[in-house]
């Protein structure tokens, strides 16, 4: 069997400037992983990001940040481009990246849809297709989704509706890129512990989400923590390569379909 370890291999991580992107790339390097591209969006991520490439140095591996709204498709050419220039090959590519609008239905507004499919659905779609043209035979694509779209829930129908394309982009990729040896997958997490999921939340609503897991007592606070999904990342671009096309939701039992 060939070698699925992480020492040598590079990557591109979208989000990688903080919150679970950061954390994957961390545990990257700390494996021996070679070369990171760490993308942020906006300004405001920049620091963050600049300072997770300082770390990604310190613990061995070449690293460099990039900006860029990835719903635009130059943007994912570029990053692509830049870290096939920087590594000499690309082996693994994992998005975290995206938007989180929570309303009801009557108050969405098309700006907000416009928004979040661009965000969730565009860029992911046109993120696995550059992953697909550049990625070296036997690399790995995760995408980040939710487990949201396992869910009957009120207020959330954009966001999970943007990301639930996603699964049926990773299915696809999956069988048009495994004659090459790429394994493509989703993973959907519950509502995580970081900044991302309490922007749109009540203290109620922190409340229920928070108890709502089969497993919520034996978590800190009862939300999915990103210690619990970045491992996962390593598992499936490693050890976990036979799994492909697939969506996984770990979420402690928030959701099951």
């Amino acid at each position: 069997m060939s070698n699925r370890s992480l020492k040598g291999k590079t990557a591109v991580i979208a989000g990688g400037g903080k919150n679970l992107g950061a954390l994957i790339a961390r545990q990257f390097a700390e494996a021996g992983a070679r070369g990171i591209a760490v993308h942020y969006n906006s300004d405001a991520s920049r620091a963050p990001a600049e300072r997770t490439v300082q770390e990604l140095k310190q613990l061995g591996a070449d690293a460099f940040a990039f900006q860029g709204d990835l719903a635009v498709v130059e943007n994912d050419v570029r990053l692509f481009d830049a870290a096939a220039e920087r590594f000499g090959q690309i082996d693994i590519a994992v998005n975290t990246a995206g938007v989180v609008i929570k309303k009801p239905i009557l108050e969405v507004t098309e700006d907000d849809y416009d928004r979040s499919f661009a965000a969730n659905a565009k860029a992911a779609f046109f993120f696995i297709q550059q992953a697909g043209r550049t990625l070296a035979d036997r690399g790995s694509i995760v995408t980040i989704v939710s487990s949201l779209l396992a869910a009957y829930t009120p207020f959330y129908a954009v966001y999970p509706g943007s990301k639930a394309p996603v699964e049926h982009y990773t299915r696809a990729a999956s069988k048009e890129f495994g004659e090459r040896g790429i394994s493509v997958n989703a993973i959907g997490p519950g509502p995580m512990d970081t900044p991302f999921f309490y922007g749109q939340e009540t203290p109620d609503s922190v409340a229920y989400h928070s108890s709502a897991a089969a497993l919520s007592k034996y978590s800190s606070k009862g939300l999915t923590d990103i210690g619990d999904i970045a491992p996962i990342v390593k598992f499936l671009v490693t050890d976990g390569w036979w799994i492909t096309g697939q969506t996984l939701f770990a979420n402690g039992g928030y959701t099951t379909r």
